[in-house]
């Protein structure tokens, strides 16, 4: 049985592409997008490219500062897109969004006695009101905060600050568990700690990274956690 999981929130947890869809397309909306669905494609592509370049080490502020900017550039409009990322970061304050399961699948660690911690990229205000909104805060020992850290995963500095305040964390008594391959599973293999990719849509990994385990649902990682 493992001491500690490393859990990753976004997507993982906490149900992002719904509150991402429903922010972005509202925004859309309100500035005079009309395809909708064109509109939140050319999102989405920048914003991966954005993130890409966040993971490789980019400063985060100035590139999330343009996704907007950039998006609305190629669908042919001009807006503020420094206000309209305010205006995103609002919307997010407010995605509780969570997969389903979620709850029980934390309750159920807790249960088992396992010290359940969170490890994520993005925004502090943002992820702690939607863990509060979400009512998920509780069942975490500690929440770990890329922003608050200084270092986005697969940064292995990321994890530097968890390695210190759990010092008996190990490769055999800890699993990181995450949904992306270029952040979660990297990033723990550069921390020198195993992982599970969490997999429920049964993607192809066409990547040169190997998680350690691969999970499609929470059932099948509380397994890996109790082996």
């Amino acid at each position: 049985m493992k001491k500690y999981a490393i859990l990753d929130l976004d997507d993982t947890l906490l149900d992002f592409k719904r509150g991402e869809t429903v922010g972005i397309q509202r925004i859309l909306q309100e500035n005079g997008v009309s395809d909708l669905t064109a509109g939140l494609q050319t999102y989405l592509q920048i914003n991966h490219d954005v993130w890409t370049q966040i993971e490789h080490g980019a400063a985060r502020e100035p590139l999330l500062a343009t996704r907007f900017t950039r998006t609305f550039a190629a669908l042919g409009y001009h807006v503020d897109g420094q206000r309209l990322e305010q205006q995103y970061s609002q919307m997010l304050d407010q995605n509780f969004y969570t997969l389903a399961g979620a709850t029980d699948f934390l309750a159920d660690l807790n249960r088992q006695g396992l010290t359940v911690v969170a490890g994520t990229n993005g925004t502090k205000s943002i992820q702690l009101n939607r863990l509060a909104g979400a009512q998920l805060t509780a069942y975490f020992d500690r929440i770990f905060i890329s922003e608050d850290i200084g270092f986005d995963k697969p940064d292995a500095r990321f994890f530097t600050p968890i390695r210190q305040y759990y010092p008996d964390m190990t490769a055999t008594n800890t699993l990181m568990i995450g949904d992306r391959l270029q952040s979660d599973i990297l990033g723990a293999q550069n921390a020198g700690l195993d992982s599970v990719w969490f997999n429920p849509t049964h993607a192809n990994n066409s990547t040169t990274l190997h998680p350690t385990y691969e999970a499609a649902s929470y059932a099948q990682i509380t397994q890996l956690l109790l082996a």
